[in-house]
């Protein structure tokens, strides 16, 4: 079953007022789902968002490396002052990008996130 990263990205969005931005990325850095909350005041111009998801798909390129020793990776949180950015690997190609106000509960949100990605990869278990 195919996942529909435009309903996952609204559902994440949705979940929490201090959600401000829920995406899915491909391995070039286009975002082909999701986006900012309108409800929200934007921190970063397009081109600084090009450039975040730059910098988390980079990270994710040197967890990868390590996969061999340490295993696959199953997210990465990063609080900034004015922001927390979470990325949560989908598949080799495909990264799930969140950001939140900072100090938000995001064991909650990659929980759900989880939990969504394994139920759609996954029906047989619900």
């Amino acid at each position: 079953m195919t996942i529909n990263y435009d309903e996952l990205s609204k559902q994440i969005r949705d979940l929490e007022p201090q959600i401000r931005f829920a995406a899915v990325v491909n391995s070039k850095g286009e975002l082909i789902a999701g986006g900012q909350k309108n409800s929200v005041k934007k921190i970063l111009d397009n081109d600084e968002i090009n450039m975040s998801i730059h910098y988390a798909l980079q990270k994710r390129e040197l967890y990868t490396n390590l996969a061999y020793k340490i295993g696959r990776e199953q997210y990465s949180i990063t609080e900034y002052e004015k922001v927390t950015m979470i990325s949560i690997p989908i598949n080799s190609q495909e990264l799930f990008l969140i950001s939140t106000e900072p100090r938000v509960n995001y064991f909650t949100i990659i929980g759900h996130v989880h939990s969504i990605l394994e139920t759609k990869k996954n029906p047989d278990n619900t």
